[in-house]
């Protein structure tokens, strides 16, 4: 089935599974789209079944907490950031629950963590005003950059083919660099007009490398042409008066936006033309922190204590 407008409005809530006591802070699908993870503030990883529709399992990181969690390029093996104890970025095995390596050297909490979509070289940014790159391998820093002036926490992440990657500065400056010269600077600078009332709180490549998503704690979500820097639209109309960290993302065909609201909802705009499609209501008794697309299946998944999968209920368009 292709996704359409039509099929995208059709989407309900076809399972919502309680298994957290606090909010879902953040997830990640395996890019055949049959399992997805989820990090808590409970402290719990939950994985999921997307096929059959279910929980399969649950860990716990009790002593450090979780946040950030991100498959690495095998599908038991995770990293994740830290909100208790310290701000170390762990690397799980999913196999055994044990960890295999601690990537240290942040000195306050990681706040965007991104793995190459190619290797085994991963980002993070944090609110010690660092971006640090690493590889799985090593347990020492790759490449470490220092935002001195920083207002904002930085948010990072790789293009689609693992040659550049982007920083977002200020929530006004967003850089791009070569992964391979990344010291001799950036490549490209872009600068937005900057909103004093909002940060920018992740930053995403749409899978053609051509569009970059920006997320804010405020009400509005930025699409950028990742060559030339120009704002192509500014999705509103969701809610988030809270300044809530609520992740914003591309589905996978690179059409829509999907976003998570503070009431609950689900809303997804046309990238082309900027109008919002739809809102989708489901059983989010609290806000929806993230909004997800399955990379494979015609699915999507959105949590806030709560985690639910939606479904498409026509069969075909029209």
């Amino acid at each position: 089935m292709k996704l359409t407008e039509h099929v995208l409005k059709s989407f309900k809530v076809a399972k919502v599974f309680r298994e957290n006591s606090a909010v879902i802070n953040s997830m990640d699908f395996w890019p055949s789209g049959e399992t997805l993870i989820s990090s808590s503030e409970d402290d719990s990883l939950v994985i999921y079944d997307c096929k059959d529709g279910k929980p399969k399992r649950t860990l716990y990181s009790k002593k450090y907490g979780c946040d950030l969690i991100r498959y690495t390029h095998a599908p038991n093996a995770v990293l994740h950031a830290s909100n208790k104890t310290d701000d170390t970025v762990r690397y799980l095995s999913l196999h055994d629950n044990k960890y295999l390596r601690y990537f240290q050297g942040h000195t306050k909490r990681v706040t965007s963590l991104e793995m190459s979509p190619v290797d085994d070289s991963f980002v993070s940014g944090s609110i010690d005003k660092t971006v640090r790159l690493w590889d799985l391998r090593s347990p020492n820093c790759q490449g470490l950059m220092y935002l001195n002036q920083a207002l904002t926490p930085p948010v990072v992440s790789f293009d689609p083919e693992g040659l550049i990657f982007a920083v977002g500065i200020d929530s006004q400056h967003v850089r791009l660099y070569d992964l391979r010269s990344f010291d001799k600077g950036p490549f490209a600078t872009f600068r937005l007009v900057r909103d004093p009332t909002v940060e920018w709180t992740s930053l995403k490549f749409s899978r053609d490398g051509k569009l970059i998503l920006l997320s804010t704690n405020g009400n509005n979500i930025h699409l950028l042409d990742a060559f030339q820097g120009t704002v192509l639209q500014t999705f509103v109309g969701h809610l988030n008066t809270k300044k809530l960290k609520l992740e914003a993302s591309f589905t996978p065909d690179g059409q829509f936006v999907l976003s998570g609201s503070q009431d609950g909802k689900v809303h997804a705009w046309s990238v082309e033309h900027g109008h919002r499609v739809t809102v989708l209501e489901g059983s989010h008794p609290g806000p929806t922190y993230s909004a997800q697309f399955n990379p494979k299946l015609m699915m999507l998944a959105s949590a806030c204590s709560n985690m639910g999968f939606w479904l498409p209920t026509v069969e075909e368009e029209g």
